[in-house]
């Protein structure tokens, strides 16, 4: 039976809960928690065969669709949310009344009672037709309601309304003609603009951005049934949008053509992942030389007692990349009996970090370790460690706080061991033991900036020399921060190297620059605003996760697929497209490959921190996600 989303009276007081249910659950909810005589039980039955309470059912479903459609967003003389809230309020203390309390209840007064509610519900129903009607005859509107644009999700679109027209037919009895009309509709608008997606102009960004909206807003008509009388009412104005939109299209090519308007052809600009080769597995590393070196002998040297050594330094400084780089030095792997890597972050669940050390220290697979309590969990992470040397790499730590929650679990046996920290302060490893290094890691040089940018642009390759007069300008723009290097060396990278176009690049950063003294955020950004329109919202779907979260390739890839931005390729499946995307994300420098399969592909992947946090603000900036 299908489940609508009910609002329901849980208390006198009238507080409304949202709750998943079905008429099936609520017999058995009823009859097992109140033990009610067999009479009501008898009556009740026969009160869910007549299918009386699956009518109210579907007249709540609409209801609370219809909350989620457009309509009920403008404002109208006649607008009905009154009307909706007084009447779902009545049938949450119907309901209430009928299934939570224990006195008896007469069927005749039930009956009664819903006769009087489902006529209230026509009149609502009324209401609603009189609003959409005023609606109706407004002008109009595309008004963007997000700035993200995702033209694949027209053809998920097209896919439903096949389905509809094909599957379920005897849903739109009376309509089929006006949504196979729609459909044709459709397909001529996407047809429209796949000519103009490969062009970047405010003027195109604008149009496929409303066509975005408009197929986000169809496709949640068309997925919650309707009944067709509210279908026949917002079917015309769906068709006003597009027809709208159509003409946009027309006049901006024309416009084009006669030269009115300039564009930028994007595929000119932009080189494949294809062309550039396989996707690099090893960080490059610049700089960090020395350092390297002096941690390296600090874990394998030094006291015998358990000690805390700490890299510090700005975001971005590559903290993190220097740490994995000593974590997978010969001479560490050979020192240390037992190593393990935890991120810890600003918010961390304790359970998660042990449950990852406990994998790395020990040969449990997943599921076992999964199944344990928190007391075993603990007894086998400090029986795992006991009495080995060790190397725990505690990644991200914001707090003392952290470690003081979870020191006790790392034994010290006077045997060497060794506790990695990697902070954006300073005082965190200084607070940490008496007996801790710190070590700071301080910024590239201009040289150094340089050399990393030519690394991974060229690669083995020599840099153009005339080339090397703006590359030396746009390094030194990156104010000594790898992580700004290296995300506008995937800028370059994904561009030709043609002069111009990195003059471009070293014009936008030095604006950002000398216009905020908040330079690093907006030089990341210039990565997001170079990305092909399709990888956009690919990127800030991101923003769903939290921060540090390792996510499963194959769960992202679904999720993209569902939503609506992979494109339908002939020949590939949606999961090749999708995984080609972020494949070119992480070429980009934007996505962090954490683990790959045995094959070489990519298992799962990470953002940076501050590429998460630049992902979070254009995402809410441009109403993509809201995070509350």
């Amino acid at each position: 039976m299908e489940r609508w989303k009910l609002i329901y009276k849980e208390d006198s007081s009238f507080l409304t809960k949202t709750q998943l249910i079905s008429p099936i659950n609520i017999k058995i909810i009823y009859s097992t928690t109140y033990n009610p005589p067999h009479k009501i039980v008898d009556f009740f039955v026969d009160f869910l065969l007549e299918g009386s309470i699956e009518v109210l059912w579907n007249k709540l479903g609409f209801l609370l669709n219809f909350l989620g459609d457009t309509p009920c967003l403008h404002p109208s003389d006649v607008n009905p949310l009154t009307h909706i809230e007084a009447v779902l309020n009545e049938s949450g203390s119907f309901l209430y009344s009928f299934f939570f309390v224990r006195n008896q209840v007469q069927a005749p007064r039930m009956d009664l009672g819903l006769s009087d509610l489902l006529r209230n519900f026509e009149l609502v129903e009324a209401k609603i037709k009189e609003h959409c009607i005023v609606v109706s005859n407004m002008p109009s509107c595309t008004t963007r309601k997000t700035a993200v644009a995702s033209l694949f999700i027209v053809d998920s679109l097209l896919d439903d309304l096949t389905h509809l027209l094909i599957h379920k037919a005897d849903q739109i009895v009376g309509l089929n003609d006006q949504v196979l009309t729609f459909n044709e509709e459709l397909i001529l608008l996407r047809s429209s603009l796949k000519d103009i997606t490969l062009q970047q102009h405010p003027q195109l960004e604008e149009l496929l951005i409303q066509t975005t909206d408009i197929a986000y807003e169809i496709e949640y008509i068309i997925n919650t049934f309707p009944p067709v009388w509210y279908l026949t009412l917002r079917l015309p104005q769906f068709m006003d949008k597009i027809k709208r939109i159509l003409m946009g299209i027309e006049e901006t090519k024309k416009n084009i053509d006669t030269g009115i308007i300039e564009v930028e052809n994007y595929p000119i600009e932009q080189v494949s992942s294809q062309e550039k080769g396989p996707l690099i597995l090893e960080d490059i590393v610049v700089g960090f030389d020395n350092k390297e070196i002096e941690i390296a002998e600090q874990l394998v040297r030094g006291p015998e007692h358990r000690q805390i050594i700490s890299i510090f330094g700005m975001p971005g400084v590559g903290k993190t990349t220097l740490a994995k780089k000593l974590y997978n030095n010969p001479s560490v792997v050979y020192h240390f009996d037992k190593r393990a890597w935890c991120v810890v972050s600003q918010i961390y669940n304790k359970r998660n970090i042990f449950t990852d050390i406990l994998r790395s220290v020990k040969d449990h697979d997943k599921e076992t370790i999964t199944q344990m309590d928190d007391e075993s969990l603990v007894e086998a992470l400090y029986k795992s460690l006991i009495k080995r040397r060790y190397l725990i790499v505690i990644d991200d730590i914001w707090d003392v706080n952290s470690w003081n929650d979870f020191r006790r679990y790392f034994p010290d046996d006077k045997n060497g061991s060794r506790i990695l920290f990697t902070t954006r302060h300073k005082e965190v490893g200084l607070k940490a033991s008496h007996h801790s290094v710190v070590n700071e890691l301080p910024i590239l040089s201009d040289v150094e900036c340089w050399e990393l940018l030519q690394r991974k642009v060229f690669q083995k390759e020599h840099c153009p020399q005339e080339l090397v007069g703006i590359g030396k300008q746009i390094a030194t723009n990156c104010q000594g921060l790898p992580l700004a290097v290296v995300v506008i060396a995937a800028v370059l990278e994904k561009i030709e190297m043609k002069e111009q176009l990195w003059h471009k690049v070293a014009t936008s950063l030095s604006s950002v620059i000398s216009e905020d003294p908040n330079k690093f955020r907006y030089i990341l950004e210039l990565s997001y605003n170079h990305l092909p329109t399709h990888l956009k919202p690919c990127f800030l779907y991101f923003g769903v996760f939290l921060e540090d979260e390792e996510m499963s390739v194959k769960e992202l890839m679904h999720s993209w697929v569902g939503e609506g931005f992979i494109k339908k390729e002939d020949g590939k499946s949606s999961d090749d497209v999708a995984y080609e995307y972020l494949v070119d994300l992480i070429d980009r420098s934007l996505i962090q490959v954490t683990k790959r399969t045995s094959l070489g592909r990519v298992k799962t992947c990470n953002v940076h921190d501050l590429l998460y946090d630049m992902c979070l603000r254009i995402a809410e900036q441009q109403n993509f996600l809201k995070h509350t």
